[in-house]
């Protein structure tokens, strides 16, 4: 099951990226930057929570 979806994932990016790479790129610059946000936001609060102690 994980193997199909994983197949399905990649057959669907790969059309993603040939058809709209630009919009692929984008998204994936969104993501990243959200996601760095996030991570650093963690860190922060795990940094403060042990200043704390």
């Amino acid at each position: 099951m994980k193997k199909a979806i994983i197949a399905v994932l990649v057959v669907f990016l790969g059309f993603w990226l040939f058809t709209d790479p630009h919009g692929l790129a984008t998204t994936a610059k969104d993501v990243g930057g959200a996601a760095w946000v996030g991570v650093s936001a963690l860190f922060t609060k795990v940094i403060d929570f042990i200043t704390d102690l």
